[in-house]
């Protein structure tokens, strides 16, 4: 038994160290700084031409966007409404975008109170928040706290976009890879949540939508696709 254990324990060791090397190549891989634009007229009008090739006016026109994410959360979004459904396991939450303590919050559609219903609120603010990102990034250029710079990259201009506030990770930065006709095709991200730096993922196979705006129906992060299925538009 004394050896069996000695034997697991020498192969826990051996995985644990040889994940820790790996983590150590690709933090050393990857450990790209945030590149310094300009900001100002020139962002700004980068910015613009990248929402008008996704059709960002008939996006902030569209009724209901829905999707599910990672098979687990469930959204119906009532864009104008500024109101989302959010669902997973026997919860919904009616999550107030603009006030998220207005919320309610239901188990089996018996109406939640005190800590359980701030806990569900606050799941779904989370999730929401980064679940529609990788949504609808590109029509985030805008929001409140936003800070646009232009990067010459290889003599091409890319967009910084650096969330200075809101959220659920302000200080997030992400550098927008645009094809000639300044549609998105990838970005290098800049998060807190990975502790990789300038890491890049893809948008790709962008398709028109019911609602008069395309989406990218692939998204992918070095291989993985980001796992977004039953994505509908209502406009």
């Amino acid at each position: 038994m004394k050896k069996i254990l000695k034997f697991l324990l020498k192969g826990f060791i051996g995985v644990v160290a040889l994940l820790l090397i790996v983590f150590i190549v690709l933090k050393l891989t990857f450990n790209e700084q945030v590149p310094e634009g300009t900001t100002g007229k020139p962002a700004d009008e980068l910015a613009m031409k990248m929402l008008d090739a996704i059709n960002h006016k008939e996006f902030t026109q569209a009724s209901e966007l829905h999707w599910t994410f990672r098979g687990v959360n469930r959204y119906r979004w009532k864009l104008q409404q500024n109101l989302v459904d959010v669902y997973w396991d026997d919860y919904r939450v009616a999550y107030q975008t603009r006030y998220p303590q207005s919320s309610f919050a239901f188990k089996n559609e018996v109406k939640l109170e005190g800590k359980e219903r701030e806990e569900a609120i606050a799941y779904a603010e989370k999730n929401f928040n980064n679940d529609s990102f990788w949504m609808v990034a590109p029509h985030k250029l805008f929001d409140a706290g936003v800070k646009r710079s232009v990067v010459q990259v290889d003599d091409k201009e890319q967009l910084l976009v650096q969330y200075t506030s809101g959220g659920s990770t302000p200080g997030d930065a992400y550098l927008w890879e645009l094809d000639e006709n300044y549609q998105p095709v990838a970005f290098k991200m800049w998060v807190s949540i990975i502790p990789l730096d300038g890491i890049r993922a893809t948008w790709q196979d962008w398709e028109m939508t019911d609602g008069g705006f395309p989406l990218s129906r692939k998204r992918s992060l070095y291989g993985i696709e980001i796992p977004i299925t039953q994505v509908k538009v209502v406009p």
